[in-house]
């Protein structure tokens, strides 16, 4: 694979991370709001954003994405 199919498949990839994410936070934030903090749906997006977020830490720690406030 050359670098620039390389470097195109990155940021497809950390791109579909950070959506994803967004979109668990927000669904999260939904349920919060009816009450719903201890339903399974909660807990397996909860799962799925803490996999998420490690995922974003690593990039960051290597320099692949900025930091968030």
């Amino acid at each position: 694979m050359d670098q620039e199919k390389r470097l195109a498949a990155f940021e497809k990839m950390l791109s579909a991370i950070e959506e994803n994410y967004a979109g668990i936070m927000s669904k999260m934030e939904a349920l919060k709001a009816q009450g719903r903090e201890k339903s399974a749906t909660y807990r397996q997006l909860m799962g799925n954003k803490l996999m998420y977020k490690d995922i974003l830490s690593l990039y960051e720690l290597y320099g692949l994405r900025e930091k968030e406030p």
